[in-house]
């Protein structure tokens, strides 16, 4: 029971997301399905979670004229910076950036990024689903591969 807490510990972490969670899991002896349930399901929540948050956190802040103007200054330059890649890949961009298995891409970035840059709620959270989904297929993929690997090795070489 431990070791499922944790991978849905792992799975709601920034950093770790399902990255660190199907691995942990199934290093750990819990059945891939399973893990991969547990890590996508978690992962997912992460979208509504911080869409939810950031807009409490900005609705509360924008009382404050300071953060008023520097956030209007910095929402508008990355929204001009961006323009065009949202207009070329739209919410299709969202589920490759958050299907991409890497450091400081995930469902957390993709989240703030469809929020800066005001992306529709519902399709945001589509996307960011999607996204997870994909990454949690290619994570179980890398981590079974990776140790069906290593075991050929260790096995091979005694």
């Amino acid at each position: 029971m431990k070791h499922y807490i944790i991978t849905a510990v792992l799975s709601l972490l920034p950093i770790a997301e399902l990255r660190g969670a199907i691995p942990y899991a199934i290093l750990n002896d819990i059945p891939l399905v399973s893990a991969f349930i547990l890590s996508v399901a978690l992962n997912a929540c992460v979208g509504p979670i911080v869409y939810v948050f950031l807009s409490t956190l900005h609705k509360l802040l924008s009382r404050m004229e300071w953060y008023t103007r520097i956030f209007d200054k910095l929402i508008a330059r990355a929204r001009r910076r961006l323009q065009e890649k949202v207009e070329r890949f739209g919410y299709w961009g969202i589920i490759i950036f958050v299907a991409i298995p890497l450091p400081i891409t995930g469902a957390y970035t993709g989240t703030l990024g469809a929020w800066i840059l005001g992306m529709e709620k519902k399709k945001t959270f589509l996307a960011v689903l999607a996204g997870v989904i994909i990454a949690g297929i290619l994570v179980s993929l890398v981590t079974l591969f990776g140790i069906e690997t290593l075991s050929f090795f260790i096995k091979g070489s005694s």
